[in-house]
């Protein structure tokens, strides 16, 4: 199910890459959320406006809070207990987690006004917090976490959280 903002997504048999991609579309969709401030000081908030924030709060509510609990539910607790390095790392990322959905919040707040967000002085600062505190996130997690998950967790640990995240997602693996 390819939206065109990445090509070729990983399956469930390639959990860390499934991940990966997951970041990439968080990222395109930080993008839409700039471009979408910037519409709408230009335009206003038109139909263009709306869809895009349709797509972004449909992404944010559904595709990311599983992404979220694919880490925290089946990727974090089988490596936490390799070193202390990578327990003080997920107890960070967890931190970062809960951290993003705050700012989430209050972004989807902000998108909830329609005609309104328009005039809302604070939606650029509050897109602009959120999408460099997913950017710092996804920065963290690929060059450390997902790194040593695919060199540090055997095949039947990756097989195991891949059939996790399709019943997640109500798809038989």
């Amino acid at each position: 199910m390819n939206d065109g903002l990445i090509p070729d997504i990983p399956d469930f048999d390639d959990p860390i890459g499934l991940l990966r991609a997951c970041h990439e579309r968080m990222l395109a969709n930080c993008d839409t959320l700039e471009k979408l401030v910037a519409h709408i000081g230009e335009k206003g908030f038109d139909m263009e406006a709306q869809s895009a924030i349709s797509r972004v709060a449909k992404y944010f509510n559904t595709s990311a809070v599983h992404h979220h609990e694919d880490e925290e539910q089946d990727l974090f607790p089988l490596l936490n207990g390799q070193s202390l390095k990578l327990a003080d790392l997920i107890y960070r990322l967890k931190q970062e987690h809960a951290k993003l959905d705050t700012l989430w919040q209050q972004l989807l707040a902000d998108l909830k006004q329609g005609p309104a967000l328009a005039d809302n002085p604070d939606f650029a600062a509050h897109a602009e917090a959120f999408c460099t505190a997913v950017r710092e996130h996804i920065d963290l997690e690929n060059r450390e976490l997902l790194f040593m998950a695919q060199h540090s967790l055997s095949s039947r640990q990756l097989e195991d959280i891949g059939r996790a995240m399709a019943r997640r997602r109500g798809v038989k693996p």
